[in-house]
Formats: C-alpha cells, sequence, structure tokens
C-alpha cells in the first residue's frame, strides 16, 4: 500500500462536515473527521488510546472531540488535553491519537495516509454551475467504477433508452492519446442517444471527450451537437477497502433550465442502472495484467489498466 500512502483521497462533502464528528473508512482504516474553532477540517484514526473505543461516536467539546467511554478530549493535534478521572494527570506524547492530513477542494474533503506527493487533481475550463452526487457505497473496487465510468461500450444495454438503445450497438472508432504524465485520453467519440441529459424530449447526437484524472478518478467533457448544452462530469473515487469502494459524481453544467432536482434525479437514476452490475462483476478488484478479454471498442479500457500498471498502485487491482 505504499503507493496509496502519496495520494489525496476523497473523503466526504464539505457540507456534510458540521458540528458532529464524522466516520470514514480509506484503504481498511476506520478514521474521524471534524471542524476545529476555525472551521477547517481535522482527521484522526477514529480510535481512543485509552480503551479503543470510537471517537466519531462522540462529541465536540472546547475545540476538541471527546471520547463517548470516559471523556478523553484530544484537541486538533491529536494531543491528549483533559483525562477526567485524573485531572491531575499531565498526558505525555504517548497518549496523543494519530493525525493525518486534511484539506478542502472540488467540494470535497480529502485525506492522506502520509505524507502525500500526489495532490488531488486540479480542474479547469467548467461550467460555473456544480452538483455533487453521492456518497454512494459500492460492493466492488474503485477502479472497477473508473472503468464503468469510461466505458461507452454497455449504453445499449445498461441504459436501455436512456443513454443508449439497441439499434445503435456499435462503439465508432476512436483513438486513445496521453497526457505528458501518462493520463489517458479520448478527445473526441461521437454517440447516438435517445435520452441524453436531463429534460431531452428526443434523441441526439453527443461528443465526448474522456480523460483519466488519477488511478481512481476521471473526467468526462459531454456536449449536444444540436443544442448548446456543456456537461462536465467527474467521478471522484475513495477505496474503502480491496474491494468497496465510495464514490461521488460532480456535475459541471451551462444547463439554466432544469432544476438542482431533475439534474440530480436523472444522474442517480442512471448509476441506479450500472450499480447491479458493477456488483456483480468477478473479481472485485480490477485485472490489470491478464483474466479478462478484449475488442476494439475497449481502447480505452485497456489504456486506463496499463496506466494502473504503470503507477504502480495495489489496491483495487489483481
Amino acid at each position: 500500500m505504499d503507493k496509496e500512502i502519496q495520494w489525496w483521497w476523497p473523503l466526504a462533502l464539505n457540507e456534510t462536515l458540521c458540528g458532529e464528528p464524522l466516520a470514514v473508512h480509506l484503504l481498511g482504516q476506520p478514521l474521524v473527521l471534524w471542524r476545529n474553532a476555525q472551521g477547517q477540517p481535522v482527521l484522526m484514526v477514529d480510535r481512543c488510546p485509552h480503551r479503543g473505543a470510537r471517537l466519531s461516536q462522540g462529541r465536540i467539546r472546547e475545540q476538541a472531540i471527546e471520547c463517548p467511554y470516559h471523556g478523553w478530549r484530544f484537541d486538533e493535534q491529536g494531543s491528549c488535553r483533559t483525562i477526567p478521572s485524573s485531572p491531575d494527570f499531565q498526558p505525555p506524547a504517548s497518549f496523543n491519537v494519530c493525525r493525518y492530513p486534511v484539506m478542502e477542494r472540488h467540494g470535497l474533503i480529502w485525506g492522506a495516509l502520509g505524507e502525500a506527493i500526489f495532490a488531488p487533481p486540479t480542474l479547469h475550463d467548467l461550467p460555473s454551475r456544480r452538483l455533487l452526487y453521492g456518497p454512494f457505497d459500492i460492493a466492488t473496487s474503485a477502479p472497477r467504477a473508473v472503468e464503468n465510468f469510461l466505458d461507452t461500450a454497455h449504453f445499449s444495454y445498461v441504459h436501455t433508452d436512456w443513454l443508449g438503445d439497441s439499434e445503435h450497438t456499435q462503439v465508432p472508432h476512436y483513438e486513445v492519446s496521453h497526457t505528458t504524465d501518462g493520463r489517458p485520453v479520448i478527445e473526441a467519440l461521437k454517440a447516438w442517444q435517445p435520452n441524453a441529459y436531463a429534460g431531452a424530449t428526443q434523441g441526439g447526437c453527443v461528443t465526448y471527450r474522456y480523460e483519466v484524472l488519477s488511478p481512481y478518478s476521471a473526467l468526462l467533457r459531454k456536449h449536444s451537437d444540436n443544442c448548446s448544452l456543456l456537461d462536465t462530469y467527474v467521478i471522484w473515487t475513495c477505496p474503502m477497502s480491496e474491494d468497496t469502494c465510495r464514490l461521488w459524481f460532480a456535475q459541471y453544467t451551462n444547463d439554466t433550465t432544469s432544476t438542482d432536482d431533475q439534474l440530480r434525479n436523472f444522474q442517480v437514476s442512471i448509476f441506479s442502472q450500472d450499480r447491479p452490475v458493477l456488483e456483480s462483476q468477478v473479481p472485485k478488484q480490477l485485472p490489470i495484467s491478464h483474466g479478462e478479454l478484449h475488442c476494439a471498442a475497449d481502447r480505452m479500457s485497456v489504456a486506463y489498466r496499463r496506466y494502473l500498471k504503470q503507477t504502480g498502485v495495489r489496491v483495487g487491482v489483481c
């Protein structure tokens, strides 16, 4: 897991972290998020060093997180400040709780399990309206979820009468290029869709641009050929374990007519169609060396798997 320690991971929506501690999981480790007096997020191991109780079940009191079992309090640096049963005792550093780096970006709170050198991906030239959907906890690996996001060949089957139909099953030829740091990109992929976006009243052609942002995230820019609608979607995934993940979808759009609920309901409906198929795949980890077959329509999937192998990540792949 050494490589994964170098990455920042999305953990929660900014807005969900308010006055109470929030339990999260990352790479099999239970963690707790809370905000200090200045409103900045704090990330710690979700375990009191006294008797192992979950700090996330406690409360924030006097600028510290208080254990629900015996009331021990730990400040934003992880230092033990108060032991109510022994008020005159000065806790040494060995009583501290492990604290991790944390930041806010793209409407999410991100954490790292060490000195991360790979920052959260930067996004450029996006429509100003942003909606975030999730979290969705999925019984499959994070790379499986990202590969599904990059795949268009399933539209006619999984998203029948939404993003595809039985008359348009062929995926047009496309080329995969790469960024200077090796991330796969599809500059343009044409597709016909019967219901390409929320509020659509008829089918039409759309053009996709895909870009892998990191081993566990990707971006899709989408525009309709018969209207001025522009949409950008991002999938952010957090591997909770080898074969489970939590994910969010961000939508950046210039749609000024659809309500937030209409946009959200459309995207949640699309993902509800993906979910049972994703959770049925075996193995749950994504094979990056062997074990599955490919065809011409899978160029992006093959490129993504090669990229994962080159980056040396190990969580969620086999």
